[in-house]
């Protein structure tokens, strides 16, 4: 696997955006070739089929076009080709207004550029259902048969990805829960299996490490021989874009790369977070209006909901939505987890719910430096406590900023429970960890595509 814009990308997903981008170029060049009068010396098609490679690039990537099928349906793919197809001719049209007036075949580019975002999106769909046998399988040798390697078991099953479990090796002070068919002599060196099974990836998944269980030279030798040697914890911060914490050890996460939070990065994030947050508020300005309009006529009571939420380094503010509870919703004085078909949620409340509209208020915590537009979601402080309490690494959440959305927002369900919220910080991890303005771009680009489908919502 490759990184890049902070996240690993699998060589096919690599080739995938390669033949997109060169489908583009051939058809804008075939164009100017055959279509005399848009040259190639002219320089306004390069330049609208420049910027229509970056946009189709980012809006593939948002929709999950690039990303695995996991268990997605043949209709929940159509769906988000859909989405794609939709914001690609408005980034094709928006292109054709800047053009100059004096440019005589603006009719003709539109054209192209419409037929090169379907030409795109067929590809997409064909190489998404295509045949799977045809592509190439990763082999991986599992160091370990514990528990651990039987989690990466059943997340390869899960993912589906290009990837065949070639055996397991087993390791000393460790209880093997794999089938013993899928064992492998241990008494066979490490180096000599991987070179007989033409293993590509060694994943050491051994639980227990102490008391010499870890063959650090055999380990040492089959990655001077080209075998990529991964500890399970990366492993699975590629394949989830989470990291796992029943599988982190502290000394992966202090020695590793990530993290880097500096005044520079922070200084360009606050001002993508202003410019971005008053777009925002510009174009669902209407939207806002009629919002406070269907509130204030469905019930008595303040439009605006105020919350105590903890943010950066444990500091409480006070988080701004529009109310969609009912007044009494916590008459008990404790704090709930909302549930399904929440009975406290008003008629105009469930709608607003659905399609995150009444988390728009929070773009005013944004423009006061207590949110930002993307990172983990901000919790209260009651939750706060309970939950620092039972899960490790809690507290590392809270050492960036919280966020209108977040990875683990687009990446899971709703959380409303403690074994939510634990799936939830595992993603949470990953962005403290990876968090760069390019990964924000991905979430905000995705955070549409689960707002336009209502998904998660409660």
């Amino acid at each position: 696997m490759n990184r890049l814009l902070t996240r690993y990308w699998t060589r096919r997903t690599l080739l995938q955006v390669t033949c997109d981008l060169s489908l583009i170029l051939v058809v804008f060049i075939g164009a100017c070739l055959v279509l005399p009068d848009i040259g190639m010396h002219h320089p306004v098609p390069a330049t609208q089929g420049l910027s229509l490679l970056c946009g189709l690039l980012l809006i593939n990537t948002a929709s999950g076009l690039y990303g695995p099928l996991r268990k997605r349906t043949l209709y929940q793919y159509m769906t988000r080709a859909a989405l794609a197809l939709v914001l690609g001719l408005v980034l094709s049209y928006s292109a054709i207004s800047l053009l100059p007036r004096d440019f005589a075949q603006r009719e003709q580019l539109r054209w192209l550029m419409m037929a090169c975002v379907a030409a795109v999106l067929a590809h997409r769909i064909y190489a998404a259902w295509g045949d799977a046998t045809m592509r190439p399988l990763s082999r991986v040798l599992v160091l370990g048969s514990g528990a651990a390697a039987q989690l990466v078991a059943r997340t390869i099953g899960l993912a589906n990805r290009p990837v065949r479990i070639v055996g397991y090796v087993p390791c000393a002070n460790e209880q093997s829960t794999i089938d013993s068919r899928q064992l492998l002599d241990d008494a066979v060196p490490l180096k000599d299996r991987a070179l007989g099974l033409g293993v590509d990836q060694i994943i050491v998944a051994v639980g227990d490490r102490r008391g010499g269980a870890m063959p650090l030279q055999e380990l040492l030798d089959c990655k001077s021989l080209g075998v990529r040697v991964l500890d399970v914890s990366t492993y699975f911060e590629k394949m989830l874009g989470q990291i796992r914490i029943d599988q982190l050890h502290p000394g992966w996460l202090i020695f590793g790369n990530g993290f880097n939070n500096s005044l520079w990065r922070d200084g360009a994030k606050r001002i993508f977070d202003i410019a971005c947050s008053c777009l925002l508020l510009v174009f669902a300005a209407p939207l806002l209006l009629v919002t406070i309009a269907c509130i204030a006529l469905e019930s008595r009571g303040p439009i605006l909901y105020r919350q105590e939420r903890v943010g950066r380094n444990g500091k409480t503010f006070w988080i701004i939505k529009f109310r969609s509870m009912r007044l009494d919703a916590e008459k008990s004085g404790t704090p709930q987890w909302a549930a399904t078909k929440d009975d406290r949620v008003t008629k105009v409340g469930a709608i607003i719910r659905r399609f995150r509209i009444d988390e728009l208020p929070q773009l005013l915590n944004v423009l006061k430096g207590e949110m930002s537009l993307v990172g983990p979601r901000p919790e209260r402080p009651f939750f706060v406590d309970q939950l620092a309490a039972k899960i490790p690494f809690y507290a590392l959440r809270h050492t960036v900023k919280p966020g209108l959305t977040g990875w683990a927002q687009v990446r899971y369900q709703y959380g409303a429970s403690i074994q939510d919220a634990l799936e939830k910080l595992q993603y949470d991890l990953y962005y403290v960890k990876n968090h760069s303005l390019r990964l924000d771009l991905l979430v905000l680009f995705e955070t549409i595509g689960v707002v336009l489908s209502g998904r998660g919502a409660r």
